[in-house]
Parts: structure tokens; C-alpha cells; sequence
């Protein structure tokens, strides 16, 4: 066991299994659907990715809510207590109040506990960039580094991490602000795809058009072709809003095209698929730029 502890949010989009191989902890963010809430866990023991896609499919509109100051205060105090120190990678403050959150319980806990490390990192990711940066993390960490060398190198390092997306149905992007109504209708009609990213700030911008699904998928890909560092040496990251089959051939592109080694795959969780919508393909790797 570590002498320190990395917590992450459920923005993160970690599974599980990862979760407990790579011996991080994560607090659930929540999410509410047809006026019940529900906390979004790693395990999904509240709700199934693909029984939530299918909500959204048939027509049901979630809601999500940040982590606020007293549930981090709840998670953390009894780690503090048992005289554990504590990193947490926050989701990105530009697209969520939980990293504010985290600063301040992190200021309350500092003063009642000072004799423990306690520090917070605004990733600026999301998804399962945000969980690729945990994961780089906890590997900088078992290597044996100190609880200050990890948050330094995740300050260092988090722009790094570069971020992918592609949606299928535009009217999700609509409803949350990102494009007009009339863009998602006409963009609709003449299958026109997306392609976003995250940029410095942490905020999810619209780069590119493809036209239809494959050719979206493929410009991920082209994306990463151009930006990756070193692409046969890493271990890729891909979420997907309840669309295996597409994630897997972006998955079997990066393998065959940047002979990437290793791919992750997982689904979208409910925090961000409430936003982004069935169908999302993203893609993370660390590259030049964002």
C-alpha cells in the first residue's frame, strides 16, 4: 500500500476492475433520471451504462450535479484520519464546480489536520482523459514518488493528455449550449459529425465537421496521427456512450495505423453521456497539443 492515496471523480470513467488494479479511489459524482437520483460508481451497481443510453434514446433527459464541499469532506476525513495522505485529480473546472469543491474542503482539511499532505490538481480533462491522467499518475506513484512529485507531475503533464470526441446525435450538444438549434437540425439531415476536443482551459470546443459516421471516426484517428508522442509506446485510452462496436474500430485504427500496443476501453459514464449523448466515440493519448 501506498503512503498516500490518489482520489479521482467518477467523471473519470475508470472501471472497476482498473479502479482496483491501479489502487485509486474515486468519489461518485450524481446524476438524476425521471426524477430519481442516482450516484454514478465505478462498478455502475445504481444504474448500467446501456440501460441509461437507452433512457436517453427513448426520450428521457438527465441532469448532473458537481461534487460539493461536504461530500469531499466526508470522503476525505476518515483517509485523514487513518493518517493517510491524499492527491485528488479533480474533473476539469471548466466543465464542472467539483474541483472548486475540492479546494475548499481541502482548505477546511488542512487546518484541522495539519499534520497530514493533502492537495488537489485541476486536471482540466474529462472522461476517460481525465482517467488516463489517474492512471499515469498512479504508475509515476508506484514508481516510488513522493505525494509532491506526483502533483507536480501531474501539473506538468495534464495538457498533455489529449482528448477526442465525436457525437452521433446533435441534439444533445444542442440542449447543453454547445451548437445552435438550426445547426443540429441541418447538421442532422446532412450527417454532418462533429469533432471536438478539450482544450487548455479545460472547456469542450468544436474543431472540425466530418461527413457521416466513419468518416468522424477516422478523423479522430488522423488527429492523433499528428499529435501523438511516441503513439508505439502508449497505452490508449477510448470511452464510448453505449457504441462498442465503433469504439473497437477506433481501438483496431490506433493499432493498425500508430502501432499503439495497448488500448482501454470503457463506457461513458452518466455525468458526461448526459451531455454528450449516445453514440460518443473519444479518444485520449498523450501528444504535442491538444
Amino acid at each position: 500500500m501506498s503512503n498516500f492515496v490518489i482520489l479521482t471523480d467518477s467523471s473519470a470513467d475508470l472501471g472497476d476492475d482498473l479502479v482496483r488494479q491501479l489502487d485509486v479511489q474515486v468519489l461518485p459524482l450524481s446524476f438524476t433520471l425521471e426524477q430519481q437520483t442516482y450516484h454514478n460508481y465505478p462498478d455502475n451497481r445504481e444504474m448500467e451504462p446501456h440501460a441509461f443510453y437507452q433512457k436517453l434514446r427513448d426520450g428521457a433527459v438527465a441532469t448532473t450535479s458537481a461534487v460539493n464541499v461536504s461530500q469531499y469532506t466526508e470522503f476525505l476525513e476518515p483517509l485523514l484520519q487513518a493518517g493517510r495522505d491524499v492527491l485528488i485529480l479533480a474533473f476539469s473546472s471548466g466543465l464542472s464546480a467539483t474541483y472548486n469543491s475540492s479546494v475548499i474542503a481541502v482548505q477546511e482539511l488542512a487546518e484541522k489536520y495539519p499534520e497530514r499532505k493533502l492537495y488537489t490538481v485541476d486536471t482540466l480533462c474529462a472522461s476517460l482523459g481525465q482517467g488516463l491522467l489517474v492512471y499515469l499518475a498512479a504508475r509515476e506513484r508506484d514508481s516510488g514518488k513522493t505525494i509532491e512529485e506526483v502533483r507536480d507531475w501531474a501539473e506538468a503533464n495534464k495538457l498533455s493528455i489529449c482528448h477526442q470526441f465525436t457525437v452521433d446525435d446533435l441534439h444533445f450538444l444542442k440542449r447543453g449550449g454547445r451548437i445552435s438549434a438550426t445547426t443540429a437540425v441541418v447538421g442532422s439531415m446532412l450527417q454532418i459529425k462533429p469533432v471536438l476536443h478539450v482544450d487548455n482551459e479545460g472547456h469542450l470546443i468544436n474543431i472540425a465537421k466530418a461527413r457521416g459516421r466513419q468518416a468522424s471516426l477516422k478523423a479522430l484517428v488522423d488527429k492523433m496521427e499528428k499529435t501523438a508522442i511516441d503513439p508505439a509506446h502508449q497505452t490508449v485510452f477510448i470511452s464510448h456512450g453505449d457504441c462498442l462496436e465503433d469504439a473497437q474500430m477506433v481501438a483496431d485504427l490506433v493499432k493498425e495505423r500508430l502501432g499503439v500496443p495497448e488500448v482501454y476501453l470503457n463506457p461513458i459514464g452518466p455525468v458526461i453521456g448526459a451531455h454528450a449523448g449516445p453514440g460518443t466515440v473519444a479518444l485520449f493519448y498523450v501528444g504535442t497539443e491538444r
